[in-house]
């Protein structure tokens, strides 16, 4: 077959991308613009995640050395890795291009990092731009809020990049006081400053998407626990009274609450939508363990907060949670167990619920 009728041949598209990395986030991100007419050339170290976006229309690359020599010069590569490795890809990947080349960070680097990354491949004529990238698994269809870091230069021409990935204008009514054409950030990205800013705002996003959750898990568990006063209750010295236990004989029913509170509720939310949803097909939430991890974003907001001065009493309890969903707090609970037996007699009494 010419080559020149394969797919890495094909008539130029709108704009060419590299995207390293085939998981949840980049696959789709590379479909996204799929559709919109760019160009994708993808690589994973999963073959089989490449073969099935070749099949969809991407340019496969056995290696990251075949990602750079499979674009046009100046080049632009989006890394979409596990922040663990994010650092050492980029870098590896840096070391492959040239003078004018952009290198994307599409990871939840930290911003510091980033921004030292951004300095040193500038010194090699390289651009570096950190771009914190919400919309989950559901981006392919929903669209990608982009927060952008890095220099204006590499922005501009990465642009049609963020236009194809945003959600668009449509995602959102507009704020009541806009006026004029609708501005980058209403098209769902944001250039929020030099290297560096786009991680730091994605840092407290997550923080605060970290208090959201919390909140909205807190209180549908204070909702499920509604009848506890028609349990019964142990009468001893281990066992908190419960006051005005005629009080709480509500039978709710959590999953129905969810559906009316996405109908014109102050709380309305795409992440109501989305537990609401779950709700629906499991009450109990019985496929869940309670284990929640944390990526290393909320840690960072809340050190940034301290570094700064700022109380963050949300962000920082809704951090703990998660730590002591995972049973980090079980030796300091212990110790408390050994505090009250010591001082009172207390002895340990195990509840379920």
């Amino acid at each position: 077959m010419d080559q020149r009728s394969s797919p890495r041949f094909r008539r130029r598209a709108e704009m060419q991308l590299g995207i390293v990395g085939a998981g949840r986030m980049g696959a789709n991100i590379a479909r996204r613009l799929l559709r919109a007419g760019h160009e994708v050339v993808i690589y994973d170290s999963d073959s089989a995640a490449v073969t099935e976006l070749e099949t969809e229309g991407a340019v496969a690359a056995a290696s990251l050395q075949d990602v750079v020599s499979g674009l046009d010069q100046p080049r632009a590569v989006w890394v979409m890795v596990p922040a663990a490795v994010t650092g050492a890809v980029v870098e590896e990947v840096a070391a492959m291009m040239d003078v004018d080349d952009v290198v994307i960070d599409g990871g939840n680097s930290h911003f510091r990092e980033s921004a030292l990354r951004a300095d040193t491949l500038a010194e090699r004529g390289i651009h570096y731009l950190d771009v914190g990238t919400s919309g989950g698994v559901h981006g392919l269809d929903r669209g990608y809020c982009l927060m952008v870091g890095g220099d204006e230069t590499a922005v501009k021409r990465v642009t049609p990049i963020f236009e194809a990935l945003a959600p668009g204008v449509d995602a959102a009514a507009r704020t009541l006081t806009a006026e004029g054409a609708p501005t980058a950030a209403e098209q769902g990205y944001l250039h929020c400053g030099p290297a560096g800013a786009g991680h730091f705002v994605k840092m407290v996003h997550n923080g605060i998407e970290y208090g959201q959750m919390a909140a909205l898990a807190e209180g549908l568990a204070i909702l499920r626990g509604a009848n506890v006063g028609a349990a019964r209750r142990d009468d001893d010295a281990e066992t908190a009274p419960l006051a005005a236990a005629g009080a709480y004989r509500y039978d709710l029913d959590v999953a129905e609450i969810t559906e009316v509170w996405r109908r014109g509720s102050v709380i309305g939310s795409w992440l109501l939508d989305l537990t609401a949803s779950a709700l629906r097909t499991d009450p109990e939430l019985s496929r869940y363990s309670g284990h929640v991890s944390d990526s290393g974003e909320g840690r960072w907001v809340v050190q940034a907060a301290v570094d700064e001065g700022v109380p963050a009493h949300v962000l920082t309890a809704a951090l703990y949670e998660r730590f002591s969903s995972r049973g980090e707090g079980e030796y300091g609970n212990k110790a408390l167990s050994a505090m009250r037996h010591a001082f009172g007699g207390h002895h340990e009494k195990v509840t379920t619920r």
